[in-house]
């Protein structure tokens, strides 16, 4: 056991994040989910993420869009935390282009259900070269999957349900070789059973007391996946934690 001590102040918190080598994937693309938790394990507050975010933590959530390729969220985050297409300011847009990425990462939005608000920001805001994708399955209403059809860019994962391995193939079929997961709890435990998240980047936030749920709910029956910590950071009283996952044989029970 050792200390973790503070100690000099990081100039750019991204930095760190940005210089992690993400360009040798286990699968098909590198997925890392960034989440927030309180210090009861909650991961929201009165259905809310963004209530349980601190000052720190809100402004690396929005710039660690940076890094990927495509943002992918599930329906109900996008419902209740209102997304709207991604915002990077031009500094960092410059830097994508030299990294050799677009401009703007696109919002990739999964849902079995297809129950969503196509008047929403989130598509009818999206620009033409960053259109926003749904990702569904083919048992998905007809209707409704139409109507997906006429705001977004569709992704066809599954058959009762979207399969994650399905979605991130079909992802990396497209380019997307770094795929940003903002949640929710479900899917990202979808993602761990499926053994696709690489990367967890987990804001540690000084409260307790928000919702019964935690960063992420595993399917019945699945197994335990273990992660390797890759670096710390602290800024006030929120905790930055970055996780790696351990290779199967090494870290699954």
């Amino acid at each position: 056991m050792e200390p973790l001590e503070r100690s000099a102040p990081i100039p750019d918190p991204l930095a760190p994040y940005l210089a992690v080598d993400r360009s040798q994937p286990r699968h098909e693309c590198w997925v890392a989910g960034h989440m927030v938790a309180g210090l009861d394990g909650t991961a929201s507050i009165h259905g809310r993420v963004g209530a349980l975010s601190t000052a720190p933590d809100q402004d690396l959530f929005r710039r660690m869009r940076q890094i990927a390729d495509v943002v992918m969220v599930g329906a109900q985050t996008v419902r209740s935390e209102g997304y709207a297409p991604m915002r990077l300011d031009e500094d960092a847009q410059t830097q994508r282009r030299v990294r050799g990425q677009s401009e703007m990462p696109p919002v990739a939005v999964v849902s079995r259900s297809l129950d969503l608000d196509w008047s929403s920001q989130v598509f009818a805001g999206a620009p033409e070269h960053a259109r926003t994708i749904v990702i569904t399955c083919a048992k998905a209403d007809p209707e409704r999957l139409a109507a997906a059809e006429q705001a977004a860019t569709i992704i066809i994962a599954g058959e009762d349900r979207v399969e994650p391995a399905k979605a991130l193939q079909a992802l990396a079929g497209l380019g997307y070789r770094v795929v940003l997961c903002e949640g929710g709890p479900r899917w990202l435990g979808e993602l761990v059973a499926a053994d696709r998240l690489d990367e967890l980047c987990l804001s540690i936030s000084p409260m307790m007391g928000g919702d019964q749920l935690p960063v992420s709910v595993a399917p019945p029956g699945t197994g335990i996946a273990q992660f390797a910590l890759q670096s710390t950071m602290v800024a006030d009283d929120t905790l930055f934690l970055r996780y790696e996952a351990k290779p199967p044989e090494e870290g699954r029970s």
